[in-house]
């Protein structure tokens, strides 16, 4: 087949934009050949199993998965019975961005919280932990957050050790959303069982195509009394791939070794020079009106531009607004993304900021 994209293009639109790192490439392709079990009955899932171990303690079990929307569906509708609801921030990806998926595949009421760094607390979950017993309201059993979070933040070690037994005192259980795990254990610095199982997350989704995999993620039980049906809930919801074993070679190449460590060390690297070389053009005058609304703690930077500047910079670069009424957009960094496309952004920024 001949390419019809230009393989030099990058923009910062999202982490989904990059291609497949050349070790999972290579990983599907070593997979490949002969006929393994379908349906997960075949090597390299039984192989995921004991990587997963390694990273998350023995007992562990991990379901792959075709997307993040499945895995974090099909993971929450396996801690739930129909009556019961999750409390997450109002700005979860379950919440805003996956179609209403969970609600209208699953069934379960998503009783949200406002927070201004995407963070939940235990304070903040006790705005919507009631009402149990009561008949007419949606029972919330489960808290689900973000690691790290729609809004590029981190939650610390003792952070999410204090929703987890907050919430278990509570009688609730842990979903931990992890699109971009690895970014945030390899700013965290601290391996990914610290902030998940040590810490008390009872089940969570584990993020493979954000950093550098083709499709991929997995829900992996951190606590088996935690979750139940898994087996039957992952093909009732059209979870469960045939050729299963291509999903978990992907996974495998990036857990049975570091690159996603590696991969994640770098996207995160990339978006601290992101935002030390807009802070330098701000100090010396290069770059102008230009603020921060977030911390930059892993792979994305939000910021507010001079009216016009983010359609102007678009001509060149892909990304999003985040709050286009406030003029604020997304700049996502990958494990592809190089130091010379962020030197190109940055001088852009300086141009129209400039010219603005």
């Amino acid at each position: 087949m001949t390419t019809i994209h230009d393989p030099a293009s990058r923009g910062f639109a999202s982490d989904n934009y990059s291609g497949i790192h050349p070790e999972v490439l290579e990983a599907i392709g070593a997979a490949n050949g002969g006929h393994q079990g379908a349906y997960g009955g075949d090597l390299y899932t039984a192989r995921l199993q004991e990587v997963m171990a390694h990273h998350f303690g023995e007992g562990v079990e991990a379901y792959p998965m075709f997307n993040g929307t499945g895995a974090n569906v099909v993971g929450l509708q396996s801690m739930l019975p129909r009556w019961g609801a999750v409390v997450t921030a109002a700005t979860a990806h379950i919440h805003v961005d996956e179609g209403g998926a969970p609600e209208r595949v699953a069934g379960i009421k998503l009783l949200t919280v406002p927070t201004g760094d995407g963070k939940l607390t235990p304070e903040l979950i006790d705005r919507e932990a009631w009402g149990w017993g009561d008949e007419h309201r949606a029972q919330p059993l489960v808290v689900s957050i973000t690691q790290s979070t729609e809004l590029g933040t981190l939650y610390t070690v003792d952070e999410i050790a204090a929703i987890a037994d907050h919430a278990h005192g509570l009688g609730m259980r842990v979903h931990l959303d992890g699109a971009r795990i690895s970014n945030a254990a390899a700013s965290l610095g601290v391996p990914l069982r610290a902030f998940t199982r040590d810490a008390g997350v009872d089940v969570l989704s584990f993020g493979g195509t954000k950093n550098g995999a083709m499709l991929g993620e997995a829900i992996v039980v951190l606590n088996p009394e935690a979750s139940e049906g898994l087996t039957y809930l992952r093909k009732f919801d059209m979870q469960l791939a045939s050729k299963m074993r291509f999903v978990s070679a992907q996974l495998i190449a990036l857990l049975d070794g570091d690159l996603w460590l590696r991969n994640a060390s770098h996207s995160n690297a990339m978006a601290q020079r992101l935002r030390a070389g807009i802070e330098d053009g701000l100090d010396s005058g290069s770059i102008q009106g230009v603020a921060f609304t977030q911390p930059t703690q892993a792979n994305g930077i939000f910021a507010t531009l001079p009216d016009g500047v983010a359609d102007r910079l678009r001509t060149e670069f892909a990304f999003y607004d985040w709050d286009a009424a406030q003029n604020e957009v997304r700049w996502m960094c990958s494990f592809d993304t190089s130091e010379n496309d962020i030197d190109a952004l940055v001088a852009a920024v300086a141009r129209e900021t400039s010219a603005a």
